[in-house]
């Protein structure tokens, strides 16, 4: 074990120090300190104007009251009045002028409204599901500011361009897996509230990381509106797919392998249980889940079905739904058998799908209705940005499943 490295602090000077104990000296209590009328908003208030006469002085090149030493004859004219909203809440500047109209100052620049780091606090109150007037109504209670709704909606749409970029970045040339999902979201359409698929393609990189690729809102159904989701994968720099796990997507199959041919479809043994539960009441939930464990654990299809038969036998009787189900969709659950345990369990294990669904069903579940396509798209590329911050780890048991990889799909491996 190696010894933990120290970080060596800078002494603060001397004269700092005493100049913070003389203004602490009638410290009782925060609102002194972090108040709206506190020591911290008025040192930033005195700090500011201060550089901002000092950008002015190097600006004309002569002090104030002092005599005029620049070429133009341009001197002070007064100030202006400017009001920035901040963490400390609304923040009177005066600002200083010049006659030729000239000056720029860059601690606050002419059109600046909000103190730096204000606009990432309304950020990460969209980003966990907070309204508008939610954001507004958060930031008057803690931070003393009004904020009218029109800045609010500038600061998130100013997301709109990093979605974009996001939107269109390039991918990797191969994903071992590729899983896709949609979440149901009602949004204001020519004057009626609709309900709209927003689907999610999540990549499994050759590192085992996880990542969001790509989200999209369906306009239409069916092969079409995937194969247009498919090319522009391939157009941002995917070349291979090994296997691609869906929820029964109408049209999909059909388009992954018109664009990536030697792709496998697999319907994604995690929806198929996830679905399941959906009709089996919270007290029969584990032991029923145990039993479905059986099929998808079995070593051999010949066996699995074995499990289901066993399935059906002990549970139809109570919920017929689920054996149906299996059975109408089995031609698709069964090619999962014909990869090694190492591969199989990192397909059902990975579970990024369900992991991601749960964080975004948090985020908009006080939303009752988004007023734009554009506004669900936002709040979808904020809410997973936070998401995948965590994902600073590979996927567990990446290495077995990668190897197996290796093996397996030897001739379409890219070098990397």
């Amino acid at each position: 074990m190696t010894a933990a490295k120290s970080t060596k602090r800078a002494k603060p000077d001397p004269e700092l120090l005493q100049f913070a104990d003389r203004l602490l000296a009638n410290y009782q209590k925060p609102e002194d300190l972090i108040g709206e009328n506190g020591l911290l908003k008025q040192l930033t208030q005195m700090l500011a104007e201060r550089a901002l006469e000092a950008e002015m002085t190097y600006h004309l090149g002569h002090g104030k009251n002092q005599p005029l030493t620049n070429d133009t004859g341009n001197a002070r004219n007064g100030h202006s009045a400017k009001t920035l909203k901040g963490d400390f809440g609304s923040l009177p500047l005066a600002i200083p002028r010049d006659r030729q109209g000239s000056f720029e100052p860059q601690i606050v620049g002419k059109h600046q409204t909000r103190w730096t780091g204000f606009d990432d606090k309304i950020i990460s109150l969209y980003a966990r599901g907070l309204s508008v007037r939610e954001i507004q109504g958060h930031l008057e209670e803690i931070y003393h500011t009004e904020v009218s709704p029109s800045l609010i909606s500038a600061v998130t749409d100013a997301v709109s361009d990093e979605v974009k970029l996001w939107q269109s970045r390039p991918l990797d040339p191969i994903y071992p897996i590729l899983y896709l999902d949609c979440i149901h979201v009602k949004v204001r359409d020519s004057g009626a509230v609709r309900t709209k698929a927003v689907y999610m393609a999540v990549g499994v990189n050759m590192d085992g990381h996880k990542e969001v690729l790509g989200l999209w809102i369906a306009q239409t159904e069916g092969a079409k509106f995937w194969l247009q989701v498919v090319t522009e994968l391939k157009n941002r720099g995917v070349q291979d797919v090994f296997i691609a796990c869906v929820d029964g997507l109408k049209g999909f199959p059909e388009a992954i392998e018109t664009v990536f041919p030697k792709a496998s479809v697999q319907l994604c043994i995690v929806h198929m249980v996830r679905n399941s539960m959906n009709f089996v009441p919270w007290k029969n939930q584990r032991e029923v889940a145990a039993d479905l464990k059986l099929i998808y654990s079995a070593t051999t299809v010949d066996l699995a079905e074995q499990q289901l038969c066993l399935f059906e036998a002990k549970w139809d009787k109570d919920y017929l739904p689920i054996g149906q189900s299996w059975r109408r969709n089995w031609a698709r659950v069964i090619p999962f058998f014909d990869y090694p345990p190492e591969i199989r369990k990192v397909i059902y294990t990975t579970n990024a799908i369900e992991s991601i669904n749960m964080s975004l069903r948090k985020v908009i579940k006080t939303r009752a209705s988004f007023p734009t396509d554009d506004a669900v798209t936002k709040l979808f590329y904020l809410a997973l940005r936070n998401i995948s911050k965590k994902w600073t780890m590979p996927i567990r048991d990446w290495k077995a499943a990668l190897n197996r990889f290796t093996i397996q799909y030897e001739d379409r491996m890219l070098p990397f």
